[in-house]
């Protein structure tokens, strides 16, 4: 392996995109340690994974230890080098790493602080993006509010812009031609919500969590991935969208008998 794959291969473990091809990494466990490799390890119960470089977000291998430093280890394994995680006999320091696990990219806590609801801000958009979508107006609110504070200026650290904080990609996708337009946001948001809210049959959180995080991941996980982030995010927004139907006069949300 070359130092560039080496390289890749840290930046895999770190859990950061990389412009990697289609690859196997393998998760191994020895006495309760998990490490990762380029090759099975000896002594160690190693699981082949692939990981593809298309996928939105390289999925999280290690498992939920939180943040840790560790070294990348250079070895000779049937006449090749490899690299691995694990400290194994005649491995030699290759680089230093320190990981997040699991990984918080892409989600985000938003922009907006839970707080008194702000029913004059762009009051007339939310009311035409609901109508045209049937996207409760309540929760289009709460969703602004958590993103970006309805400022129509708001850019996030990871890129996403607007009052409803669109990616570029996904404002693309519905139609935003200015993603800084009021008007163009809360339609574009207005209308990928609606889309979220089909995929999940009417179920928020799991709406919430796929704006926040991305469908990809919510599929990864089976739910709401566990992210503080993310987690942060949906609690936000469930909250708001309770005080923005009272405010509202809607009243809150109760379950079918």
């Amino acid at each position: 392996m070359s130092r560039t794959a080496a390289v890749a291969l840290l930046l895999l473990l770190l859990g950061l995109c990389a412009p990697l091809q289609a690859r196997t990494i393998y998760r191994c466990v020895q006495k309760g340690t998990v490490s990762m490799a380029t090759a099975p390890e000896p002594g160690s119960a190693c699981r082949a994974m692939t990981v593809d470089d298309n996928a939105v977000q390289t999925p999280n291998l290690w498992g939920n230890f939180g943040v840790f430093s560790g070294t990348l280890y250079e070895r000779e394994q049937d006449g090749k080098l490899v690299y691995s995680t694990r400290n194994l006999p005649g491995s030699r320091p290759y680089l230093r790493f320190t990981a997040a696990t699991p990984p918080g990219e892409p989600a985000h806590e938003g922009l907006g602080r839970v707080g008194t609801p702000q029913l004059d801000r762009h009051a007339r958009q939310f009311r035409a993006a609901s109508k045209a979508t049937g996207v409760d107006d309540a929760w289009l609110r709460a969703v602004a509010h958590a993103e970006s504070a309805f400022d129509e200026k708001a850019v996030s650290p990871k890129g996403a812009q607007g009052v409803m904080q669109l990616m570029p990609e996904t404002a693309t996708e519905y139609g935003v031609n200015d993603p800084f337009s009021p008007a163009q946001s809360i339609d574009g948001g207005a209308r990928y919500m609606k889309a979220l809210l089909g995929r999940y049959k009417g179920d928020r959180t799991l709406a919430a969590a796929a704006y926040n995080a991305g469908i990809g991941v919510v599929a990864r996980y089976g739910g709401v991935p566990p992210y503080a982030e993310t987690r942060q995010y949906v609690d936000k927004v469930l909250t708001l969208y309770s005080r923005y139907r009272e405010a509202m006069g809607t009243g809150p949300e109760r379950p079918a008998q």
